[in-house]
């Protein structure tokens, strides 16, 4: 260690004053000279402070620090003030999450600084005040304030794409909104299952979300019927594609999908140019003819059966329909396109419509409520018909659905129905090469986990880009 130290007087050469140099004298005052003392010690165990005296370290320092008061920390703080008072204040984005019990209104004064006028103006400012109004426990909104607490900008989003960002105009004091667009990136997910139960329940447990499972069931049923042919153990597997914000998936599909059964196979394919599903030889899986005239699902309460016996008079009675217990006032759809021959009532049958559609084929509908189509009217494949209902001679409310067949009534969940065209040409080719991608992708092995994207965000019209 090297120290550059001011030399040291020793006892012995410092002669010993005599009696008249006791005595005082007033001397000039004599400006103090400060040496400094420039040490370079290791860090270490080695220099920590101990009990011990150690003759070689020196116990003084050569600074005199009371020659600079703003060093001292018990002298003036008028330079700290005055080093703050010249600091730029510099809002910064602050996050609240909503709590049980909270509102807009009282959020807005007590974290927001807002008064009632200015809560009032900003909700007739965003045109869906249901954004501040419809809090969710457990949800959050980012604000700004300025330096004496008054709100600068609220950013609240509808949704993981979608939002406001509300903010304060310094010379009016009015807030104005601007509409929020967030942009996802495109992430691919492989989901693989097991049928043990209902299928729904089976393709919700691989991790795919309510939405998405509702679409696979609805393209697989238009060629499975999961009630006959789905059986314990049979396998599928699906390849989804979402738009990825934030961590959350947006507006996904179903790229493609493969169903092995021991009872039958599917492999469906969407194709891009037209956003429907085909098989992957081009066929549609979309039918000319829909097996059923209504969303969703409905409970088989009397399935076609020529030997029934009739529930009101006992006898055997066939019954050559097909019933659906639904509510009073459920909407029916045309299963195909066709046009309407007859809206009748009758005492037994109720208010019933009959519908001529190509190829042969005739569909009824019986005990409506409401009926929304006339004779002689041209209807499109899924339009609405009819209102479901309990008119005429029945035990409750229900659709009684009939198909006839070049004049002979089938059973409606039975009888095969008319496919619509398949691609050729160069719209084949181009679904082909389209559809190997897909599929070598749907039969690759390995893990189901979702891919990870990384979100690109649209700068809005400040320039804001962490909005």
């Amino acid at each position: 260690m090297h120290l550059d130290l001011v030399p040291e007087a020793h006892a012995d050469d410092v002669p010993q004053p005599s009696a008249q140099a006791i005595s005082p004298i007033i001397k000039p005052a004599v400006k103090p000279s400060v040496k400094k003392l420039a040490v370079q010690l290791p860090v270490g165990d080695a220099y920590s402070a101990t009990d011990e005296d150690d003759d070689s370290i020196g116990g003084t320092s050569y600074e005199d620090w009371s020659f600079d008061n703003s060093l001292d920390p018990s002298g003036s703080t008028e330079l700290g003030d005055e080093i703050a008072a010249r600091e730029t204040y510099v809002p910064e984005w602050q996050s609240y999450t909503i709590q049980n019990g909270d509102s807009f209104a009282l959020t807005a004064e007590r974290t927001l600084g807002l008064a009632y006028s200015d809560v009032m103006q900003i909700l007739n400012t965003v045109p869906d005040k249901k954004v501040l109004t419809r809090w969710r426990v457990g949800h959050s909104f980012d604000y700004k304030l300025d330096e004496h607490g008054q709100l600068l900008a609220l950013r609240v989003m509808k949704d993981p794409r979608e939002g406001y960002l509300i903010q304060r105009h310094d010379e009016t004091a009015v807030f104005s909104y601007s509409p929020i667009e967030k942009t996802g990136e495109a992430a691919q997910r492989m989901f693989t299952g097991t049928v043990n139960g209902s299928f729904a329940l089976s393709a919700q447990s691989t991790g795919l979300s309510s939405a998405e499972v509702s679409e696979l069931t609805s393209v697989l049923s238009k060629k499975l019927d999961f009630r006959r042919n789905a059986r314990a153990g049979d396998q599928f597997r699906v390849l989804v594609e979402s738009d990825m914000i934030d961590g959350h998936s947006m507006d996904s599909k179903v790229l493609a999908a493969e169903y092995e059964g021991q009872r039958m196979n599917l492999t469906v394919v969407r194709n891009s140019a037209d956003d429907h599903f085909y098989t992957p030889d081009g066929n549609s899986l979309d039918p000319a003819f829909d097996r059923y005239p209504f969303q969703g699902h409905y409970r088989i309460s009397s399935p076609f059966n020529l030997r029934r016996h009739h529930p009101v008079t006992g006898r055997i009675s066939p019954h050559k329909g097909t019933d659906f217990a639904m509510r009073s006032g459920t909407p029916i759809d045309a299963p195909a396109d066709g046009i309407v021959e007859r809206v009748v009532n009758h005492p037994i049958a109720g208010r019933y419509i009959v519908i001529r559609h190509n190829n042969g084929y005739v569909t009824r509908y019986l005990h409506l409520s409401k009926a929304l189509v006339k004779p002689g009217e041209h209807v499109k494949m899924g339009e609405e018909i009819a209102l479901s209902g309990s008119t005429g001679r029945v035990t409750g409310p229900h659709l009684h659905y009939e198909v006839l067949v070049n004049n002979h009534q089938v059973d409606a969940m039975r009888v095969k129905l008319p496919e619509s065209q398949s691609l050729r040409g160069d719209a084949l080719a181009a679904f082909k090469r389209e559809s190997e991608n897909l599929l070598a992708k749907l039969d690759q092995s390995g893990d189901n986990e979702p891919a990870i994207a990384q979100v690109s965000v649209k700068k809005n019209d400040d320039g804001d880009d962490n909005i």
